[in-house]
């Protein structure tokens, strides 16, 4: 996917109120930040945030982190978040790489991850967000009864996602080749890309993954 510069998006994201700045500084106590005990739920790679936006408004007793490395993706976030009255939204521009920077351990209760990136060569497998090594940063935050939540439309995306559940000792609570002709679809949210994609006649697959207790 080719991202379009937009003009100024850094400069605002700065300056930007909904925009998490220097999130490691509050690793640790964003209890504190929310100002309440709420769960917090997040959205890794969120895109557009269409998808983080409905569902703030759906659940106002959940704390939800939207991240995007993209600045000319996350400004888009920002001016639907604008026309909201939230105060359990916020945005962090940050690489996924760097996540265990600014989580604590047991501090996010769930984490989505919708149409990432597939990375389809095989040298950069390291890098695809459900990698056994991206699980392996999730397990030193998630809490111990969390789960992860994955949606996209990439078939051999969504088959090495189910063989590296296995390969980091996760364990798939469900999942399903076709979402919107599933059990699986009532409540569902759609992203952007879900819907474009949908559109299209495209499948949707989707995994539920969790960690056995410790």
């Amino acid at each position: 996917m080719r991202l379009r510069n937009v003009p100024g998006s850094l400069e605002e994201i700065a300056k930007n109120d909904f925009v998490v700045h220097e999130p490691e500084k509050i690793k640790g106590n964003w209890k504190d930040y929310f100002g309440n005990d709420n769960s917090i739920h997040i959205e890794i790679g969120m895109g557009k945030g269409q998808f983080l936006c409905q569902l703030a408004q759906l659940n106002p007793k959940i704390n939800y982190l939207g991240i995007e490395k993209y600045s000319s993706v996350l400004i888009r976030g920002l001016e639907k978040r604008k026309e909201l009255d939230l105060n359990n939204l916020f945005f962090l521009r940050l690489d996924a790489e760097f996540i265990n920077d600014v989580f604590d351990k047991g501090e996010v209760d769930r984490i989505y991850l919708n149409f990432s990136d597939p990375w389809p060569k095989d040298r950069h497998a390291r890098r695809r967000l459900t990698s056994k090594e991206f699980l392996g940063r999730y397990d030193q935050f998630l809490k111990s009864d969390g789960e992860i939540i994955f949606k996209t439309d990439n078939r051999p995306l969504f088959d090495f996602s189910l063989e590296e559940v296995e390969n980091a000792g996760w364990i798939l609570r469900n999942y399903t080749y076709d979402l919107h002709h599933s059990e699986y679809a009532v409540g569902n949210v759609m992203t952007e890309y879900e819907e474009k994609f949908s559109g299209l006649g495209n499948p949707i697959h989707r995994m539920v993954i969790y960690r056995e207790k410790k």
